[in-house]
């Protein structure tokens, strides 16, 4: 299968690294760049997928690059990285063809779930189809998620299907932590304050399910996010 083409360009040099690498770690295919012109030119050669412009680049910027590329282009998705965060910014941006707008600073993780989105047919965040089998050990629990329940030997416990996603996004990433924006962008949709109080509760209430094991803690990281350990 051939991996996803992205233009990533971003004219602090640091940063470009850091996105790149762990774009790459994802499986993506980066073509990097660190101007506007070398942008246009590499979009040209390559015809990625997706392209993720810095705003402000030298010899062409963001909206100018998206401008030349909307010119015969439609379709391609357009993701702006900016520190630019007026209202019109956003506005000038979208006006000049983006799909998409992320202020700086943000998260790598945030990042790659909104280009999963708009690669998506319908502009959601595609799950993976259920299996019956599937199961993750946590400590001495067992849990499936496509039957919403935990188990500890005869004993079980069952999730509402929120709570049985949100537990199956730690388990995928267990012993790390994740960005609250990253579990509510994959899970909701949108990192608003209302959802963030709802995963506030929901991580409480996955508590209180997992004390069967006391070695077993979902751990908050003040400031970023969860960490899921036993």
């Amino acid at each position: 299968m051939n991996k996803t083409k992205i233009l990533l360009a971003e004219d602090e040099v640091a940063l470009a690294h850091i996105v790149r690498e762990s774009l790459e770690d994802q499986g993506f295919d980066v073509a990097l760049c660190f101007d506007g012109e070398q942008a246009l030119q590499k979009y040209n050669d390559i015809k990625p997928d997706i392209l993720a412009l810095d705003v402000m680049m030298p010899k062409m910027d963001g909206f100018g690059v998206a401008r030349k590329i909307r010119e015969k282009d439609q379709t391609t998705p357009i993701i702006f990285l900016t520190a630019r965060s007026q209202p019109k910014d956003v506005v000038a941006g979208f006006e000049s063809g983006a799909n998409d707008y992320l202020k700086k600073p943000f998260s790598v993780e945030e990042l790659i779930v909104r280009i999963k989105v708009l690669l998506s047919h319908n502009r959601l965040l595609e799950k993976p189809k259920a299996n019956r089998n599937e199961s993750y050990n946590i400590g001495n629990i067992t849990f499936n998620p496509s039957k919403n329940v935990i188990l500890q030997g005869a004993n079980s416990w069952p999730l509402t299907a929120r709570e049985s996603d949100i537990l199956k996004f730690l388990c995928q990433n267990e012993h790390e932590t994740i960005q609250r924006q990253a579990i509510l962008k994959s899970i909701w949709g949108d990192d608003n304050f209302f959802n963030a109080r709802s995963l506030d509760v929901f991580i409480t209430k996955l508590r209180r399910h997992l004390r069967a094991d006391p070695n077993v803690q979902i751990i908050n990281i003040r400031g970023i996010g969860y960490k899921l350990v036993w």
